[in-house]
C-alpha cells in the first residue's frame, strides 16, 4: 500500500487507536480521521481481559462518532506486542506498526522536548499512523509460524554451538595447545573420543598405547590409525600446556562437550523439522530446483518472508530485507548508494548466503556476479556483487514459489543482460 493509499483509509471515517506496548500493561489514545482526540490515554493489561476492556472502549467510541472501521496502530517493542496483535487480527480489526527508527524525532516535536513517557508515545503513534507512516502488519500463520520459531530455534543453536567451540578452544589453548595440531578439527570423532578419555597431556602419556589406538579407531570407523596415535604420544611428552588446576579444566571441558554434542543433537532435530515444515508449504520442489539452494535456506528463506502470496511484487520483498538503496548526495556532492538495512536482517543473511550458494552452483548466475565485477562502468566490488545476486535470487525465489515452476537457466537472464555477458 502506497502512503497516498494509506492516508485516504485512515482519513475515510476512520477511528484510530494508538497503542504504546510494554510487558505487562499497555497504553492506548484513540483519535479520529482528522487527528481530534476521542478519548485520552488509558491503560490496559497485557491479557484477555485488559484486551476485552480495550475493545469494548473502541466499540463504544466507534459507535459515539459512527466512525466505519478501527485501525489500530502499535510501534513493535521486542515481542510484547505480538499477543495483543493476533488478538486483534483474530477479532478482524486492522493493525499497523509504526517503524521505531522514526518516532525519536516526533517525540521531541510534540512538546519540544526529550522526555518520554507511555502516554506521550501514544499520541506520536497516533499522529504517525493519521499521516499514513506505517506498516501492513504480516502476521504469519500455520506452517509459515512455525518455519518462523524453528529458524530462530536453529539461529540460537548455531549462535550456542560457536560459543562452545570458543570454550573448547580456549581450554585447549591453555592446557594442551599442541592438541590442534595433532587434530584439525578438535569435533572431529576421533577427536572426540580422546577429548573424553585423556583430553590433556598428563591424562595421555599414561595412558595404554593400544587401548588409545584401538579406542580411536572404534570411534573414527577405522578412519584413525597408529600414525596419529604416535603423534598425539609425541606431541602431550613435548606440550607446554599449564599444570595447575587441571581438575577443573577436567571438569569444565566435560561440561563443554556435554553441551557441544546436546546441541548437535537438537540442531538435528530442528533441522528435520525444518524439511517437514518446508515440504508442507507446498512450494519446496520449486526452490529446491535453484541450484545452490539447499532445505535450509529454503526454509530460512520462507521463515523470514512468510506467506509469498501475500505480497504484491518483489520489490516488497526487498524492502522487506532492508535491500533497498539509499542515495548520499547534496548540491554538487555525490556519495556512495548503499542498501538501507531498514529490514529484516535475518533476511538479508539468508539472500547473502543464497548469493553464495547460487554464484557456486550456477553457471548464468556466477556469470552475472563476474559480469558485474568486471563490467566497464561502474564495476562492483565483491560484497556489492554479492548482495545484488542475493536481489536476484530473491526474485528468482519469489517468482518460482508464485508461479510454482522449476528453474529453467534459459529464463534466468533476459535478452538485454544476455547481450551484455555477450559484448563483455
Amino acid at each position: 500500500m502506497k502512503t497516498d493509499e494509506k492516508i485516504t483509509l485512515v482519513r475515510s471515517n476512520t477511528l484510530i487507536v494508538a497503542v504504546e506496548v510494554v510487558k505487562k500493561t499497555h497504553y492506548a489514545r484513540v483519535i479520529d480521521q482528522v487527528g481530534r482526540t476521542v478519548e485520552e490515554p488509558f491503560e490496559f493489561h497485557n491479557g484477555d481481559e485488559g484486551f476485552r476492556r480495550l475493545e469494548r472502549r473502541l466499540l463504544r467510541r466507534q459507535a459515539e462518532i459512527g466512525a466505519e472501521r478501527v485501525i489500530i496502530g502499535m510501534e513493535p517493542t521486542g515481542h510484547y506486542w505480538k499477543p495483543l496483535a493476533y488478538w486483534l487480527v483474530g477479532r478482524g480489526y486492522t493493525v499497523v506498526l509504526v517503524n521505531p527508527i522514526i518516532t525519536k524525532r516526533p517525540k521531541e516535536d510534540r512538546d519540544n522536548s526529550p522526555s518520554k513517557t507511555d502516554p506521550k508515545d501514544t499520541g506520536v503513534i497516533a499522529d504517525l499512523v493519521l499521516q499514513g507512516k506505517f506498516l501492513e502488519v504480516l502476521l504469519p500463520k500455520g506452517v509459515y509460524a512455525n518455519l518462523r520459531q524453528l529458524n530462530v530455534a536453529r539461529r540460537e543453536l548455531k549462535a550456542k554451538l560457536s560459543s562452545g567451540k570458543n570454550r573448547l578452544h580456549a581450554i585447549l589453548d591453555e592446557f594442551f595447545p599442541e592438541f590442534t595440531d595433532v587434530f584439525k578439527d578438535p569435533l572431529g570423532m576421533g577427536a572426540l573420543w580422546v577429548l573424553e578419555h585423556c583430553p590433556f597431556p598428563d591424562d595421555v602419556l599414561p595412558f595404554p598405547f593400544e587401548e588409545l589406538i584401538g579406542g580411536r579407531r572404534q570411534a573414527s570407523r577405522n578412519r584413525v590409525g597408529r600414525a596419529r596415535a604416535e603423534k598425539l604420544f609425541e606431541t602431550a611428552w613435548e606440550s607446554v600446556g599449564v599444570q595447575e588446576g587441571l581438575e577443573g579444566a577436567r571438569v569444565r571441558l566435560r561440561s563443554t562437550l556435554v553441551e557441544l554434542r546436546v546441541y548437535k543433537e537438537q540442531l538435528v532435530e530442528v533441522e528435520a523439522a525444518m524439511k517437514r515444515q518446508l515440504e508442507a508449504t507446498g512450494v519446496a520442489e520449486y526452490l529446491l530446483s535453484i541450484p545452490g539452494i539447499g532445505m535450509v535456506l529454503a526454509a530460512g528463506f520462507l521463515a523470514e518472508t512468510g506467506d509469498l502470496s501475500a505480497y504484491r511484487n518483489w520489490r516488497q520483498l526487498r524492502n522487506l530485507a532492508g535491500l533497498n538503496v539509499k542515495q548520499n548526495s547534496s548540491g554538487k556532492h555525490k556519495g556512495k548508494t548503499t542498501i538501507t538495512k531498514r529490514g529484516r536482517p535475518g533476511l538479508r543473511e539468508v539472500l547473502y548466503q543464497a548469493a553464495i550458494g547460487v554464484a557456486q552452483h550456477s553457471p548464468e548466475l556466477r556469470e552475472l556476479y563476474h559480469y558485474w565485477l568486471s563490467r566497464p562502468q561502474n564495476p562492483l566490488k565483491p560484497k556489492a556483487a554479492l548482495v545484488a545476486l542475493g536481489l536476484k535470487a530473491l526474485r528468482i525465489m519469489s517468482t518460482l514459489a508464485t508461479r510454482k515452476e522449476y528453474y529453467g537457466p534459459a529464463k534466468v537472464l533476459g535478452e538485454v543482460r544476455k547481450t551484455q555477458l555477450r559484448a563483455a
